[in-house]
């Protein structure tokens, strides 16, 4: 389990292609996680809508905040 709470996957991609990747990826101000994220997203939206299968609700989660306590100024 990562630190955001989605499990971990591994993949096999060769040294170079790994490290250009990085390089790539740094230079548009990503990471390679969010890139393959983002990649991975697009293409199950894409095949979601081409086969008409509406895609899952988001949860969302809402943390209450904090009410101000007296003299917490």
């Amino acid at each position: 389990m990562t630190t955001k709470g989605t499990p971990g996957r591994v993949v096999r991609i060769d040294d170079d292609t790994w490290a250009a990747y990085g390089e790539l990826c740094e230079a548009e101000g990503t990471s390679r996680a969010d890139d393959l994220r983002r990649h991975a997203h697009a293409r199950v939206a894409a095949w979601r809508k081409q086969q008409g299968i509406e895609a899952p609700k988001k949860r969302v989660v809402r943390v209450p905040r904090k009410k101000p306590t007296a003299g917490s100024d």
